[in-house]
């Protein structure tokens, strides 16, 4: 299983993005903020409300530097069938990565072997391709785009200020703490 702090695995795949079909890998993920989105399976019911809600909110990722690539089982044909079918889907302005082989949700941990379909994952990785954050939600849970980009704030901004942490629901701007022994035992 990926672990916090550990690199990105290698892999090699086919996403539809911007109306065209484009090869990646897990080098694409470096020199930016990415947040990387496994969900079981298009064409389904809770997944396009999620990748919906990731949509109406992108605006706000890019301008923190973050690229989203959802990933599912299915391949970039159905991710592009899906895309212009579905009026939600269609407002998806980053990659959908297909993982028909499973490995890539294989190299994060997150597929459900006998299904053949992803957990829901997600996994916020630093510009140095490092995973700075792993949360996987069982299959009837959706997520929340906007505490996903809280939780990227917070992780830019350890990054940025490695001598502070963000305390519980923290959001920008709000005070953060400094570790050290005249805090021990005072929060």
């Amino acid at each position: 299983m990926p672990r916090i702090n550990s690199e990105v695995l290698p892999f090699a795949a086919t996403a539809y993005h911007n109306g065209e079909f484009v090869d990646l890998t897990e080098a694409d993920f470096k020199g930016k903020w990415a947040v990387v989105f496994f969900y079981p399976a298009d064409f389904t019911f809770v997944c396009p409300t999620e990748l919906g809600d990731l949509a109406d909110n992108y605006a706000e990722f890019v301008k923190l530097g973050v690229e989203i690539y959802s990933v599912s089982t299915d391949t970039h044909f159905t991710h592009k069938a899906w895309h212009d079918s579905s009026e939600t889907i269609g407002k998806l302005q980053y990659p959908m990565i297909a993982d028909p082989t499973g490995q890539i949700c294989r190299n994060f941990d997150v597929l459900i072997e006998e299904a053949g379909l992803a957990d829901r994952g997600t996994f916020v990785i630093d510009p140095a391709g490092i995973i700075q954050l792993i949360e996987v939600n069982a299959g009837g849970i959706g997520r929340n785009a906007a505490e996903l980009l809280r939780k990227v704030k917070a992780a830019q901004y350890v990054a940025a200020h490695p001598n502070e942490v963000c305390p519980a629901k923290w959001e920008e701007g709000e005070a953060t703490l400094t570790p050290g022994l005249d805090l021990v035992g005072k929060i």
